[in-house]
C-alpha cells in the first residue's frame, strides 16, 4: 500500500513539474523579449549621447585652438549641434 501511494505521489509530482516548466518557458520568452527591447532602446540613447558628446568635444577643441575659452564654448555648442544632426541622419538610414 505504501509503495502504491509513494509511486502515485511521485508520478503526480513529475507530471506537475513538466507542466510548470512549460509555463516557465513561455514566461521567460516574453521576459527576454521585453529585456531585449529595453536593451535596444538603451543602446540607441547611448549611441546618441556618444555622437553628440564627440561632436561637442571636437568642436570645443577646435574652438579653443582658434579663440581661447570663448571660442571653446562656441565650438562646443556648434559641435554638439553637428553631432545631433549626424545622429538624426544615421537614425533615418536605419543605423544605430
Amino acid at each position: 500500500m505504501k509503495k502504491k501511494l509513494l509511486s502515485m505521489v511521485m508520478s503526480a509530482g513529475m507530471l506537475f513539474a513538466t507542466a510548470e516548466t512549460s509555463f516557465a518557458v513561455t514566461h521567460s520568452r516574453q521576459y527576454y523579449q521585453a529585456r531585449r527591447a529595453h536593451y535596444v532602446r538603451h543602446k540607441r540613447r547611448v549611441n546618441t549621447a556618444k555622437r553628440v558628446g564627440v561632436g561637442a568635444a571636437g568642436g570645443a577643441a577646435i574652438g579653443a585652438l582658434a579663440g581661447g575659452g570663448k571660442g571653446a564654448a562656441i565650438g562646443g555648442i556648434a559641435g554638439a549641434g553637428a553631432g545631433k544632426l549626424y545622429d538624426s541622419h544615421q537614425k533615418n538610414h536605419g543605423h544605430n
